[in-house]
């Protein structure tokens, strides 16, 4: 028995925690795949995500296209030729391909829409399709405003609302709370950042937990050693109404930033550890005073004591 379009529509929203901008069928390739493979594709926020049919709730593959550093289209825009265009990625590259070039041509407004965060002036659509790509501009500039570098995100909603109807927490109390919430080896750093501290202190551990350039998303970053050398990967983690949801092929749902923390490291059976920074410890107990410091009962106790000795 088929699942309802609204109820699929609904699990995808759960779990994506995005926006939907735009949807429809497309093919997909990668630089090393020789043929193309059909997708349902939505684009939610900033990211295409890939579904083998539109009765998946569940996506088989995610896009990033915040990382996005090009896009280029094959040929120029005609009626009767399929449109097909690069995806120059992060880490890879990736070509889609619209059988219809209508459908194409939108395609490709939404995605430079989301990702230079303007409407394109070069894309030939129709007033009402414009008028669409206004909405998603606005829409993803609300949920992502323009920021020079990653603050700290914000708390999520219940923990806000829990600590508003309680009373105010003492300094001491406070303290213990966010210990609670925050795992011990977050720091507001960005991805490269994250990633140059793993490479140069790996004494210190392998997951660093720090802000996404999303609002009310965080990132993991870590550091494995394989075979043939060592690898950095990043994962989102979207704060929810309920808790946390991890980004992976088949998203996670955990209640806390310290579950993120167990998931991964009982994924990695414990090979990983969290990245704390290792601290100095004292060689003295106090510093002596000089003898021209002391006191006179000092000073006489202690010429006392060099007499007796």
């Amino acid at each position: 028995m088929s699942v309802p379009p609204r109820v699929v529509n609904k699990r995808r929203a759960t779990i994506t925690a995005l926006p939907l901008y735009h949807s429809g069928h497309l093919l997909k390739k990668r630089s090393k795949e020789k043929d193309f493979k059909k997708y349902y594709g939505e684009l939610r926020g900033c990211s295409i995500f890939l579904y083998t049919d539109d009765t998946q709730d569940t996506y088989t593959e995610k896009l990033d296209l915040e990382m996005l550093k090009s896009m280029v289209l094959d040929s120029p825009y005609q009626r009767k030729t399929p449109t097909i265009f690069t995806l120059s990625l992060h880490t890879e590259e990736v070509q889609l391909k619209m059988d219809n070039p209508d459908t194409g041509e939108e395609w490709r407004g939404f995605i430079l829409t989301v990702t230079k965060k303007e409407i394109p002036r070069e894309v030939r659509l129709l007033p009402g399709q414009i008028m669409k790509l206004e909405e998603a501009l606005d829409e993803e500039k609300k949920r992502n405003p323009p920021q020079t570098r990653p603050p700290l995100p914000p708390r999520p909603a219940f923990l806000t609302s829990a600590s508003s109807s309680a009373s105010p927490p003492s300094p001491k109390d406070a303290n213990e709370c966010s210990l609670s919430v925050m795992p011990p080896c977050f720091y507001t750093v960005t991805r490269q950042e994250a990633e140059c501290m793993l490479d140069e202190n790996p004494e210190y551990g392998s997951i660093i937990l720090r802000p996404s350039t999303l609002t009310n998303n965080y990132a993991v970053t870590l550091r494995q050693v394989n075979p043939s050398g060592p690898v950095k990967k990043s994962y989102r983690v979207t704060a929810t109404s309920s808790g946390f949801v991890i980004e992976l092929d088949t998203a996670v749902s955990v209640p806390s930033l310290n579950d993120v923390l167990k998931y991964f490291l009982e994924k990695t059976e414990y090979r990983l550890q969290p990245y704390v920074r290792s601290q100095p410890y004292d060689i003295r107990i106090g510093e002596n005073k000089p003898l021209t410091q002391l006191r006179s009962t000092d000073m006489y106790l202690h010429l006392h004591k060099a007499f007796k000795s």
